[in-house]
């Protein structure tokens, strides 16, 4: 079985409507104002409205305070929150207590320390989601972590990978990983911010969707 492919940072119905229809499986929506791919939450609302059910869509957010977090997930509605920066365990548990909705943590995959550092999350998030150590920004940098760190892994944690995958080594990374979700953005854009369908298209064609 293929993995799920999820296509972040999407800002456009244009955007929308490919992903879906090149087979996409998740779409991601990011509320943080540094970001290039940023929408504010009307838009990110309407871009969710127009997915329905087709795919699953996540809101990106980044230590978001409590007032933003529950304003964002009662406006949008996502069908995942995105817990991007340094949420802590508890945090989330909280979030999801108040508003009970799938919950994703993404981690910079540093050394094989971090896979020990994580399993604090055990139980909490619903998925972790493998993305290179925050630089200037925490996401979307086109930056890859090393594969290697995940070779004979044993998951305790429905997981994922992001960070610098493209149509040229996304094969190479599920290969490598045996990742059962691949994310990507900076990777299928033809600036920052833009998607570019045939890079979509190309993206999900390596990823065997």
């Amino acid at each position: 079985m293929p993995p799920f492919v999820k296509i972040c940072g999407l800002t456009t119905p244009d955007a929308v409507d490919a992903a879906i229809r090149l087979g996409a499986t998740h779409i991601g929506l990011v509320h943080y104002e540094p970001s290039q791919r940023h929408v504010d939450l009307a838009t990110a609302a309407a871009l969710r409205q127009r997915a329905g059910s087709a795919v699953k869509v996540a809101l990106l957010l980044v230590n978001a305070q409590p007032e933003l977090t529950g304003n964002a997930i009662t406006t949008v509605r996502p069908d995942i929150i995105q817990f991007h920066g340094s949420e802590t365990p508890e945090w989330i548990a909280a979030v999801k207590q108040r508003l009970p909705i799938e919950a994703w943590k993404a981690i910079g995959l540093k050394d094989a320390g971090t896979l020990d550092r994580m399993q604090k999350y055990r139980g909490i998030a619903d998925r972790i989601l493998f993305d290179a150590p925050a630089q200037a920004l925490p996401g979307g940098t086109g930056t890859r972590f090393d594969w290697s760190l995940l070779k004979n892994h044993r998951h305790t944690m429905d997981w994922g990978i992001a960070g610098g995958l493209d149509p040229s080594n996304v094969a190479a990374a599920i290969a490598a990983t045996g990742a059962p979700l691949v994310d990507v953005s900076t990777g299928v854009e033809s600036a920052p911010g833009v998607k570019d369908v045939d890079k979509m298209a190309a993206f999900l064609k390596a990823a065997g969707r």
